[in-house]
């Protein structure tokens, strides 16, 4: 589904913070014997808004790493942040996974599992409640958490969107 509120980011104009979120080693098996050769998921963001992700592979675990940094910051987009949680509860789905995200109190802090930890912590949220249902599979978590996330919108954008000032969007 396309979203027409999704914010693309060019990763020149800002300082990316890395995270690693899964390494497999993956096994070929071939007349010669077994070929490994690594795949790796990776989250980039700046911690104020902006995020991706990007998937390497390669025959070294460090050039994997280095792909899939390559290819989070072509996808990066920026993220509705309201006072360090998100604006409100949202789901998010990709293939076999479903993730739940819900504002929460300052001072909560993260409470989330390992991938969906790294992408909200990538983006910036220091306070947020957050389920994953589902498969756990690491890959199908984090684009099911962007997911939820691409479809978040704040107030200002709700008003712009609907032409109305923000009084009205708050009091109907």
């Amino acid at each position: 589904m396309a979203n027409a509120n999704i914010k693309r980011v060019k990763s020149s104009d800002i300082e990316l913070k890395d995270r690693l979120v899964s390494i497999q080693r993956v096994t070929k098996v071939t007349k010669g014997g077994r070929t490994f050769t690594f795949s790796a998921i990776v989250v980039v963001g700046n911690e104020k808004g902006v995020v991706g992700y990007g998937l390497g592979k390669a025959k070294e675990v460090t050039d994997a790493i280095t792909k899939g940094i390559d290819d989070a910051k072509k996808n990066l987009i920026k993220v509705a942040v309201v006072k360090g949680t998100v604006p409100h509860e949202q789901h998010g789905k990709f293939s076999g996974s479903v993730v739940f995200l819900k504002p929460a109190a300052h001072g909560t802090g993260v409470i989330a599992g390992g991938a969906m930890r790294a992408v909200l912590e990538s983006v910036g949220v220091t306070d947020v409640l957050a389920k994953s249902k589902g498969s756990s599979n690491p890959h199908n978590v984090v684009k099911a958490t962007m997911d939820a996330l691409m479809k978040m919108r704040d107030a200002h954008t709700v008003a712009q969107q609907r032409g109305i000032s923000m009084d009205k969007v708050f009091n109907g």
